[in-house]
């Protein structure tokens, strides 16, 4: 098996896309029409603005509910640039953690909604 999507409720879909795109360099894709995601490799979030969501969704869809780890192969000291650049604070990091298949080296942010969005390197 394998996780082909996650859906996040946020407030905004186009404030999420501007975070999404510009802080963390994913691309924004538009599907079916009007809908948008994030593409993350052979993944990717899509997008349910509060109020408008799509059937079926989780019991209590909620902004801000959500914990993501994202790992890259972009050094993280230039993830940290860009992220200085556009100002988004680090919440915390860099330091080690544990993933899924091993050690990471990992900072914490939050995007517009309070989503906890770690970003990291495979050690």
């Amino acid at each position: 098996m394998r996780i082909d999507h996650v859906v996040l409720t946020v407030g905004s879909i186009e404030t999420t896309c501007d975070f999404y795109s510009k802080a963390l360099g994913l691309e924004v894709v538009t599907f079916d029409g009007d809908r948008r995601s994030i593409q993350i490799g052979e993944q990717k979030l899509n997008l349910h603005e509060a109020g408008h969501e799509f059937e079926p969704k989780s019991r209590r869809p909620t902004p801000g509910s959500g914990d993501i780890c994202l790992v890259t192969d972009e050094p993280l000291q230039q993830v940290l640039d860009r992220l200085a650049r556009v100002g988004v604070p680090i919440e915390l990091g860099p330091l080690k953690r544990t993933g899924a298949i091993g050690e990471l080296r990992s900072i914490y942010v939050r995007d517009p909604d309070g989503n906890l969005v770690e970003i990291a390197n495979q050690l």
